[in-house]
């Protein structure tokens, strides 16, 4: 599928309000980039992905992005350092699982928001929102293309 067609496909508005709903639960960060060609290695493409919006950059080392290469049908999820740390072994794998039948049956929407609420409870329970905290949004909730 062309890029174009898979952005033209999602509820963009569902899924930024899942991230923001997400990031209000945690401290951490969420993105969800569309990868506008083909890769051969879709975790390797989310982990230079990463760098290259800068989410290296996260206080906490907290950001998660989730990639999305509709014309390769590949999609990974990766994390910085601070969540990572804090993952079971695998958890990343359990999170494109919980993508992988939806995104293949063409619920895409669906597919992505199943990847949010996932990371969203994992950013939650490592990186809680204290009662004092002030929200700073430091990633765009939007989707990117690239």
């Amino acid at each position: 599928m062309k890029p174009d067609a898979f952005v033209k496909a999602l509820d963009e508005e569902r899924i930024v309000a899942a991230i923001r709903e997400a990031e209000t639960r945690s401290r951490g960060e969420i993105r969800v980039h569309v990868a506008e060609g083909p890769v051969d290695d879709a975790r390797a493409a989310a982990q230079a992905d990463f760098e290259r919006l800068g989410m290296t950059q996260t206080a906490e080392r907290n950001g998660v992005l989730i990639l999305v290469a509709p014309e390769s049908q590949a999609f990974a999820v990766v994390g910085d350092r601070g969540i990572d740390e804090r993952c079971d072994e695998g958890f990343w794998g359990s999170v494109v699982e919980a993508m992988r039948a939806d995104l293949q049956a063409g619920r895409f929407t669906e597919g992505i928001l199943a990847a949010v609420v996932k990371v969203g409870d994992v950013l939650a329970r490592h990186f809680p929102r204290r009662p004092d905290d002030v929200d700073e949004n430091e990633l765009p909730d939007a989707i990117s293309r690239g």
